[in-house]
């Protein structure tokens, strides 16, 4: 249930942070961003020195995994979502954004109630192939369908086996290949 939570947390927050990305625009996305990370960096912070945050604590005691570093996959995702609004523009970030907010969510998710056939690193054939269709799918207003499919199985053999953060590594290889693939966009960039 925990991981379920944790997941839909995730997937919630992604998509709020690419709808921000969209509607704000690269500047002020960016501004938001990198205060937003400055923050949590000062939370964990402090959490790491002993203090005890309303709420923040709560939620890391509740929600976050047993890691050294509390809140490691929010930083991690932060970090990543303002590299790649930093670095390329709306057109792009938004789908690389949409991208591992979907696809971390919804494989973890239907892999834990689905999973049945496991094939790398615990992860099953059930979550990587629902991860992989629903992202295509939740893209297709971002990009051609070629390019939500392309952007799809990228991620999707990325979360499979990257030894690297997925939400580090997917929102940046995403961003690199609808780069160099333009025509995978269905807004010009």
């Amino acid at each position: 249930m925990q991981e379920f939570v944790r997941k839909l947390i995730h997937l919630i927050a992604g998509l709020l942070v690419a709808a921000m990305v969209y509607v704000a625009g690269q500047a002020a996305a960016t501004a938001i961003l990198a205060t937003g990370l400055l923050v949590g960096i000062v939370l964990v912070d402090l959490l790491l020195r002993g203090y005890r945050i309303p709420l923040f604590s709560f939620l890391v005691g509740h929600l976050d995994r047993n890691d050294r570093l509390p809140g490691r996959g929010a930083l991690t995702f932060a970090v990543s979502a303002l590299a790649v609004v930093v670095l390329f523009p709306v057109a792009i970030s938004v789908p690389a954004i949409v991208t591992v907010a979907v696809l971390d969510s919804v494989t973890t998710i239907a892999g834990l109630r689905f999973g049945k056939h496991r094939i790398y690193n615990g992860k099953s054939w059930e979550g990587t192939l629902s991860g992989i269709a629903v992202t295509a799918i939740v893209l297709l207003p971002l990009l051609t369908p070629a390019g939500a499919a392309a952007v799809a199985i990228l991620a999707g053999i990325i979360e499979l086996i990257s030894p690297v953060d997925d939400n580090l590594v997917i929102p940046v290889a995403v961003s690199v290949l609808l780069a160099f693939m333009p025509a995978f966009l269905v807004v010009a960039v």
